[in-house]
């Protein structure tokens, strides 16, 4: 069973990806970093935004700030979320653009591979986009009101009062925005790494028990430890994998 897991992405093409990371770190580092400096600015009126918005924090919730440098390391943090996002942005359209290099790698010297691009780079930017949107949406809509109302009421149930500090607050939403946006990308990036012959469809199809295990234990980590948080935060990912592999065989397969 391990070795099956083991075998998700096969071992030249782990290399292969692992090589074509480290030759692109320089590419990688720079764009989060550009993302980071603007990002931590930015922040700053993301947290007022936050601040003055209906919808975010409960009638009975009072929002408190217990050290001065609460507020910088907010900002840093959502500095650092911005410069990932940025990140993932670019890392999933230079694979769709360069694949075909990842694969070259892992094959001997004379054998015949596709040159073909799997993708139009900026078809899978704006896919990406589209996807983040709905990620954002459904944080919104869903996730948010939900999780923060859960909270509230807990708190009113068990007798406590409702303080929350100003980072817990807008770090638990940013995170919520955050992996929504991450995991909204699951359909793209398992089509991308299927077409582009790094990851096996059937190996995906063997693995699935521990593909589901893994999202819901992210959907643990990020939400309270109730069964109807657990699914909102990784239900989504669940899903999404399950409706990839369906375009995969409806678009992709011959």
């Amino acid at each position: 069973m391990e070795d099956k897991f083991n075998d998700l992405i096969p071992r030249a093409e782990i290399r292969a990806f692992m090589q074509y990371l480290q030759n692109r770190a320089y590419v990688f580092v720079s764009v989060f970093s550009i993302g980071f400096l603007l990002g931590y600015p930015v922040s700053e009126q993301i947290i007022e935004w936050f601040l003055n918005s209906e919808g975010y924090k409960p009638n009975n919730v009072q929002i408190i700030i217990l050290q001065p440098m609460e507020v910088v390391l907010l900002q840093l943090q959502m500095g650092a979320q911005i410069g990932f996002l940025l990140l993932i942005l670019v890392f999933i359209s230079d694979i769709s653009w360069n694949s075909h290099k990842i694969i070259k790698m892992t094959r001997k010297k004379g054998a015949k591979f596709s040159e073909r691009k799997i993708g139009n780079a900026a078809i899978v930017i704006l896919t990406s986009l589209i996807l983040g949107l709905i990620g954002i949406i459904y944080s919104h809509e869903i996730l948010i009101p939900i999780l923060l109302d859960y909270l509230s009421q807990d708190a009113i149930d068990s007798g406590l009062s409702s303080t929350w500090r100003l980072k817990s607050w807008i770090g638990f939403i940013t995170g919520l925005y955050f992996s929504s946006i991450i995991g909204f990308q699951i359909p793209l990036v398992t089509i991308l790494l299927i077409r582009g012959d790094i990851i096996k469809k059937e190996s995906i199809l063997e693995n699935r028990r521990f593909l589901w295990f893994f999202a819901l234990s992210f959907g643990a980590l990020i939400s309270p430890p109730d069964p109807l948080s657990l699914f909102l935060v990784g239900g989504p990912m669940l899903i999404l994998l399950e409706i990839s592999l369906v375009i995969d065989k409806i678009i992709f397969t011959k």
